[in-house]
């Protein structure tokens, strides 16, 4: 092949008009409104950031200085940066309301490459994702059962890395597979535990919030920012983890029953609702106990058990449990439905795109939960944290790039939700997505790079020879068929 042929199929875009046939064969099941949308939205976006997150970019960790009172600035940054790429997906989730989010995106509007790029990497950080999660669940489950009076051993509640005498984050392993389990009953039913389970944990934070207030010393405000501006933006690039989520919802839509009507919708109204609860949530936590003191894994059961209230504190970790969980089934849905997706347009083996009777691929969704299992039962939090972080800020850059060139190159594009002042507001998601990028370690960057490499090296020796957009692929004639009329 020459290298002009080469160029060419690595950047064939997948025909935005092809959406709409190919749902049709999908094999998912539409069962989610608008509510349920919003639900998943903020199940994703609401859990370990105010839980586990906010203490740990407080309090500071070895090597990293505690940023303070200041960790509420990380999280206005980190939430506008995010505010921007959230406007990006909306606007094209009302015209590809198709499984695969910002794989989807990328590849209709830049090109096969750039899909694969952003498809593989979004594999790699949702599984760090609810490996992340697993682990601050682990913490406060450790929390509650320190608060009845039970000590589990240190062998089986951390990590060799973390110098406490750990082997593996066993609570952090079963409730990944846990998890997994819930997801492999099917969307139905998934969708009724996430609306119930969200819901409980809105109540939660907003209680947390309302008995907290009085328990505020001023005093504590003081100094607001202990460790200057730079570790605040580095905390930032940290905390992002806890203000996206709308994009592994978008990975849904498919099984939305109007998915070019709620999904905009569904997207925006849980930033808001998410923003305004982080932002009251960091105020009364490092109002309530000074910085130094707050317990990075379990910041607000340390909080109240620092104010004399250990009854709360243990009443806390025990729906923290519950409402985290729906911050792991989000994700995890997203990494199967993009391994899906990747899957049915042949990059990836069609064995993975295979459902079950509930419309479900068990396949991938068993193999992404055993693989976060495994990542969040020997690493510590913040590496996984970090290595989530790089990957999703890589994907807003690239959706917010192709919102952009989507839009002059195919404006007669039906869109439900056409989002404002472009192209200024997806320049600076590009923008501040990068610059979040950079106040990341060098080994992120690292592990990132080498995780890439392997994915192009798949994608050349296997993901370009049997896309179906390849003419010479011998899945080429599945989407033949898919156009053919019947009869």
């Amino acid at each position: 092949m020459s290298s002009r042929d080469m160029s060419q199929s690595v950047m064939r875009r997948k025909p935005i008009d092809d959406i709409e046939e190919e749902n049709k064969h999908s094999g998912l099941f539409k069962s989610l409104g608008l509510w349920q949308l919003t639900a998943i939205g903020v199940g994703g976006i609401i859990g370990v950031g105010i839980f586990s997150l906010a203490g740990l970019v407080a309090a500071g960790s070895e090597g990293t200085p505690g940023v303070g009172p200041a960790v509420l600035i990380s999280f206005l940054v980190a939430g506008l940066a995010s505010a921007a790429a959230a406007l990006s997906y909306a606007e094209f989730a009302g015209m590809i309301p198709r499984a695969g989010s910002a794989y989807t995106y990328g590849y209709v509007a830049l090109g096969e490459i750039v899909g694969w790029f952003i498809g593989w990497d979004l594999l790699l950080e949702y599984i760090a994702i609810v490996a992340v999660v697993a682990i601050g669940i682990s913490g406060y489950f450790d929390a509650f059962l320190s608060g009845i009076g039970i000590n589990m051993p240190a062998w089986m509640t951390s990590t060799a890395d973390e110098g406490k005498g750990g082997i593996a984050n066993i609570p952090a392993i079963l409730v990944c597979l846990l998890v997994t389990w819930i997801l492999s009953r099917g969307t139905k039913a998934f969708g009724r535990f996430e609306l119930v389970a969200v819901a409980i944990k809105v109540l939660l934070i907003l209680f947390i919030i309302g008995l907290g207030v009085f328990y505020i010393d001023t005093n504590n405000y003081n100094p607001f920012m202990p460790s200057g501006f730079g570790p605040v933006l580095a905390g930032a690039a940290t905390v992002f983890f806890a203000v996206f989520g709308y994009d592994a919802m978008s990975t849904a839509a498919e099984e939305a029953t109007d998915g070019k009507k709620h999904m905009p919708k569904a997207i925006v109204l849980s930033l808001i609702i998410a923003m305004l609860l982080y932002v009251a949530a960091t105020l009364v936590l490092t109002g309530m106990q000074n910085y130094r003191d707050i317990d990075p894994t379990a910041g607000f059961a340390s909080a109240f058990t620092g104010v004399g209230l250990p009854v709360i504190a243990t009443i806390i970790s025990v729906f923290a449990v519950l409402s985290i969980l729906t911050v792991m089934l989000t994700f995890l849905l997203g990494v199967t439905r993009v391994w899906f997706a990747m899957s049915r347009d042949g990059l990836l083996p069609g064995w993975f795109s295979k459902t079950d009777r509930h419309g479900t691929p068990q396949r991938v969704t068993w193999i992404a939960g055993i693989g976060s299992a495994f990542l969040a039962g020997v690493f510590p939090i913040k590496e996984v944290a970090d290595l989530t972080n790089i990957g999703i800020l890589a994907a807003f850059v690239v959706v917010c790039i192709s919102v952009i060139i989507f839009r002059y190159k195919r404006p007669d594009a039906p869109r439900t939700f056409r989002l404002p002042l472009m192209p200024l507001v997806p320049a600076f998601g590009v923008l501040a997505s990068a610059f979040l990028m950079f106040q990341l370690h060098w080994e992120t960057w690292m592990r990132f790079g080498i995780w890439l490499v392997i994915g192009l090296a798949i994608y050349f020796f296997y993901g370009r020879k049997h896309s179906l957009m390849n003419p010479s692929s011998p899945r080429h004639e599945e989407l033949v068929e898919m156009h053919r009329p019947l009869g």
